[in-house]
């Protein structure tokens, strides 16, 4: 772990990651990330693409589980409209 930093929050609510720490976790511009707060701790969190393999892996086993649980395409297809009908 690098030595800790200082920065400040802007009227428009953005935060500057300082430079040292942006260029040691080779943050990019447009970089992703997971935002949790608790109490007065705020963690960021590098959100990454699975690569295609992994998220493969991923697809087959959330297809696997819904089989399990007797899912149908269609019980699919309303949880999306609930869903949307709630953003």
């Amino acid at each position: 772990m690098g030595s800790p930093a200082t920065t400040t929050l802007s009227s428009k609510g953005q935060v500057v990651i300082p430079e040292e720490i942006r260029d040691r976790l080779g943050l990019m511009p447009g970089t992703r990330f997971v935002v949790v707060a608790e109490d007065d701790v705020v963690v960021f969190k590098v959100v990454e693409a699975p690569d295609v393999d992994a998220f493969s892996g991923l697809v087959a086993r959330a297809r696997e589980v819904a089989r399990e649980e007797g899912l149908v395409p269609a019980d699919v297809t309303r949880a999306v409209r609930r869903a949307r009908r709630k953003a």
